[in-house]
């Protein structure tokens, strides 16, 4: 689920933000085009290096959540000899959506960044350079 800060509207997202990125990336994905959910699973797979297959039935269940939530709104699409398909794109709050969650990424990205060049500096440096080496 999407869930921002209260009434700070800093754009953080909580509660399993590691459980959200499947839903930045379809996102972004609609973002550039509106697409099927057998072509989503796809692109998702291919984006992810072949790390990341999900069950058609979760993405399914995520894309009705996300369409219920007006992030996503679907159109029944005919195709020629093949059974009609749901194809689904980005609406305006889902835009705003992805904005605000990339936004949060990035400021999550200098976070991390931080920490390596800390961990960089204080932990790979040998002992005899005055690093702690590793401890």
């Amino acid at each position: 689920m999407i869930k921002m800060c209260g009434s700070r509207s800093c754009g953080c997202w909580h509660k399993y933000p590691e459980r959200g990125w499947i839903q930045f990336l379809i996102m972004r994905i609609l973002y550039e085009e509106p697409m099927h959910g057998y072509q989503l699973l796809e692109e998702i797979e291919k984006r992810s290096c072949g790390c990341h297959r999900l069950e058609p039935g979760s993405i399914y269940t995520l894309l009705r959540r996300m369409e219920e939530r007006s992030l996503l709104e679907s159109k029944w699409e005919k195709v020629e000899g093949r059974p009609d398909r749901r194809v689904y794109r980005l609406t305006s709050k889902g835009v705003e959506a992805l904005k605000m969650g990339l936004a949060s990424i990035v400021r999550r990205k200098r976070l991390f960044e931080d920490l390596v060049n800390f961990y960089h500096e204080h932990f790979e440096k040998p002992a005899e350079e005055g690093g702690k080496g590793n401890v």
